[in-house]
Formats: structure tokens, C-alpha cells, sequence
């Protein structure tokens, strides 16, 4: 069964429920009040019939009763006298009465008593000649069973009706309520992995189907930039990985073609050499790039000096760009060098770090490079500002997808890896990079990491 017809049956069933609890409970108060409402009216006569009877001049008493209250059916009235022959038992015995009833209204002064379809209601009352007398009037109360049959089948009526419009009401509402998600279905099986550019209709509301719908639109983007960026990245990564061999290959068959001289021989030995160094680092950029994709989860973490750090990256690109000018700012450290502790594992941020300042000094020409530190209560961060070429504003959304180059970094050697492997890094660190640029301004690069709260 499907969850609607079970919201459905479930609702309804609860609904005709408390209809039917409600319903038994007006069928008791009414009942209740209508006996209780004859037993006032049976003891009324009764005190009319006592003072018309047994109390003198009272003729006016009579003309009230005959005009103005109507007989009751098989209205009756019994008039008992108690005394020392006459006791409580004797009329009990006599006519019939309950014994019970008529010591109730002996003692308490009235009592009422249900026989059959006749009740009875009776007063203790005191003549005028001194004698005293228990005044019973009888009838029985057509009036409660014609008010209990059809209160009867009115409710019966209601309740089926009830039931039937509660059904109906209720189908009617959830197909308006799951007709949303009736859509989001639709919608959905009409998701693959060929057009997920397809979203899912937004119905505008703040309610929770809207949310859910936001939601997974969300997700959907996320799912399309992520498919488009691996898509792009096997496309590029073959290109990139075909083009050495290329050459390889060309280079072989070329000195294979013909015999050659030795001074041929290794010159294209050479450029075999150098093309297949090209593929070795490729396929180690890759390959770093694939291990910071596990998030971290096989690596060990420890506290990492941060400025220490920085020291170290300043000679690996020293070493590599003789040229390069990377100064540091010393102006932003804390008095507290505990402060600049931080989470990590030090051979990846090594390889961070040295990425930033590398791309900085390269795209700078070897120009100034700024490297500044500083800290706040809950980061270190690390800020590394250059006066290079700057990246297009229309490029900078795509500087973390693998193999992207800027259009204006065509003199300048790389592959496109370093910001990738750079941010994945970054996030394994649950740190936050913010890249700002503009075109032949410098670019700044800010990196904010965890610090470690161990002292």
C-alpha cells in the first residue's frame, strides 16, 4: 500500500474515531438529561397532586394542573399514608412498590424508581391534618424513546456521512499534498548521468517540499560540476599524458627508420630522456593529486610550526628559481610563538606552500613576493602576495579544475596541477584558501589552517 492511502486510511480512521467517541458521549449526557429532566417533572406533579389533596383550599392548584400541564402518558397518581398500620412494608407488599424506593424517600425526603418503561418519582409530604404521606406519580416517557430514536439515527446518519466526506476531503487534500513530490519523482526518473543539467521544478514555497527541492538541486549541481570536472580531467589527463608518448614514439621511429650516426642516436635519445622526464613528473603530479583526494585518512597529523615551515619552503624555492625574492612580513606574528602551531602533516603543507611561492615567484618574473603570517583565535593564516600577470577575471572559477591554464600563462611552463593538488591539500587540513587577482596587479593567495590548541 502506498504511503498516501496509508496517511489516508490512517487519518480517516483516527477522525472516525473521536466522531464516534464524541458522539457516544452526547448520546449519554442527553440521555442522562432527559431521564433527569422527567424525574423533575414527575416531581412536580407530585407535589401538585399532594397539596391539591391532602391540603385544603387549593381549588386554584387544580384549575393550573388541568389547563396548564399536560397528562403524561399513563400519568398515575399514588397516595400512601404512614402510619402504625400502614408501614413502609405493608405498602410495598400491597401495591408493588420497590421497598428500597420507599425508604429512600422516607428518609431522604424524595426518591425516584425506574420500572420497565414506567418511572416513578415520589415525595414525602405532611397533610394538614398532621398525617404524613408518600406521594408517588408515575408515567412512562414516550417523549425519551422518541428522542433517543432519532437522536439515534441522526448520529448514525452523521457518522456514515462523516466518514464518507472525511474520505473523500482526505484524498482529495493529500493528492493536492503529494502532488509536489509526485513531481519531484517524475522529475528525478528523468535524471541521468546525460542530462543532468535537468533540475528539479522549484514550487517557491518556504516549507519543507521546498527545502527538499533546494536541496537537491543543490546536489544536482554539485553532482554536475563534479561529473563535468572529471569528465574534463580524464579528457585533459589524456592529452597531457598522449602528448609525450607522442613524441616518444616519433622520436623512436624516426632513429629507427634509417641508420643513423652516433651523434644522431643520442640526440634522440635525448629528446626521448627529456619528454619521458615530462611524463614521469605528470604522472607524479597525478598521482599526488589522486592520494589527496582519500582526504587524508591513511595520514599522520602532528603539530607543525607554521613559520618554521615557511623558512624551509623559502630554500626548496631558492634552490629552484636561484632568482626568486621571497620576503616575509614579520609584522602580523604573534608575541606568543605557540600561536602559530598548527594541525597537520608537515610533508603535505611542505608541498602547499611550496606550490604557492613557486607559482608566485614564476608568474612574477622573480619579482617581490610578499609571504606575511598572523593569527586569530581559532586559525593560522598565512597570506603569500605577488605583482605577477594576474588571472582573468573570467578564468579565476576555473583555477582548481586539473589542467587548467589561464589563457595568458602560455611562456610560462606547468600542467595545471599545483592549485588543484594545493586546494585538496588545504581541505584535508579542514583549512580554507581564498584566491583574489588581478590581471598585471599580482595575485594574493590566503590559506587558513586550524591551530593547534594543545597548550
Amino acid at each position: 500500500m502506498k504511503t498516501r492511502n496509508r496517511i489516508i486510511l490512517l487519518l480517516s480512521s483516527i477522525i472516525v474515531g473521536i466522531i464516534l467517541l464524541f458522539s457516544g458521549f452526547m448520546y449519554v449526557f442527553i440521555s442522562n438529561f432527559a431521564f433527569t429532566d422527567f424525574y423533575e417533572r414527575l416531581e412536580t406533579r407530585a407535589n401538585y397532586a399532594a397539596r391539591i389533596r391532602l391540603d385544603p383550599d387549593n381549588l386554584h392548584l387544580t384549575r393550573f394542573k388541568t389547563n396548564y400541564l399536560v397528562k403524561l402518558p399513563r400519568e398515575k397518581d399514588d397516595f400512601l399514608q404512614i402510619d402504625a398500620a400502614h408501614s413502609l412494608r405493608y405498602w410495598a407488599e400491597k401495591d408493588g412498590f420497590d421497598q428500597h424506593f420507599l425508604e429512600t424517600v422516607w428518609e431522604k425526603g424524595k426518591g425516584t424508581f425506574r420500572k420497565g418503561k414506567q418511572l416513578f418519582c415520589g415525595i414525602r409530604h405532611k397533610a394538614y391534618n398532621g398525617a404524613t404521606y408518600i406521594v408517588i406519580t408515575s408515567a412512562e416517557n414516550d417523549y425519551f424513546d422518541d428522542l433517543m430514536s432519532y437522536l439515534s439515527r441522526l448520529l448514525f446518519v452523521m457518522i456514515i456521512a462523516s466518514t464518507i466526506i472525511i474520505f473523500f476531503l482526505s484524498s482529495w487534500l493529500f493528492k493536492k499534498i503529494f502532488r509536489p513530490i509526485k513531481m519531484i519523482t517524475e522529475d528525478v526518473l528523468r535524471i541521468g548521468t546525460e542530462n543532468l543539467n535537468i533540475r528539479l521544478s522549484d514550487p517557491g514555497t518556504d516549507d519543507e517540499l521546498g527545502s527538499l527541492t533546494r536541496t537537491m538541486n543543490g546536489m544536482l549541481d554539485r553532482l554536475e560540476t563534479s561529473f563535468e570536472t572529471q569528465n574534463n580531467f580524464i579528457s585533459n589527463a589524456s592529452h597531457e599524458l598522449n602528448t609525450p608518448l607522442t613524441t616518444i614514439i616519433g622520436e623512436a621511429d624516426i632513429a629507427l627508420a634509417r641508420p643513423r650516426s652516433q651523434e644522431e642516436y643520442v640526440l634522440a635519445l635525448q629528446h626521448i630522456l627529456a619528454e619521458a622526464e615530462k611524463l614521469d613528473r605528470k604522472t607524479k603530479a597525478l598521482l599526488h593529486l589522486a592520494q589527496t583526494g582519500l582526504r587524508g585518512k591513511q595520514l599522520i597529523f602532528e603539530k607543525v610550526r607554521i613559520d618554521q615551515l615557511l623558512f624551509d619552503v623559502q630554500d626548496t624555492v631558492k634552490r629552484i628559481y636561484p632568482q626568486s625574492k621571497v620576503r616575509f612580513d614579520y609584522e602580523s606574528l604573534p608575541d606568543n610563538p605557540r600561536k602559530l602551531k598548527a594541525r597537520g602533516n608537515e610533508q603535505l603543507l611542505h608541498l602547499a606552500f611550496s606550490n604557492i611561492i613557486l607559482n608566485a615567484c614564476k608568474y612574477s618574473h622573480n619579482d617581490l613576493v610578499n609571504v606575511s603570517i598572523a593569527c586569530s583565535e581559532r586559525y593560522v593564516a598565512v597570506v603569500v602576495k605577488d605583482r605577477g600577470i594576474g588571472i582573468p577575471v573570467a578564468e579565476i572559477d576555473h583555477i582548481y579544475d586539473p589542467f587548467f591554464r589561464a589563457s595568458n600563462t602560455t611562456p610560462f611552463e606547468g600542467y595545471g596541477i599545483g592549485l588543484p593538488l594545493t586546494r585538496n591539500i588545504v581541505k584535508m587540513h579542514e583549512g580554507e584558501m581564498i584566491v583574489t587577482s588581478e590581471v598585471n596587479a599580482g595575485t594574493t593567495v590566503e590559506v587558513k589552517l586550524p591551530r593547534f590548541f594543545t597548550d
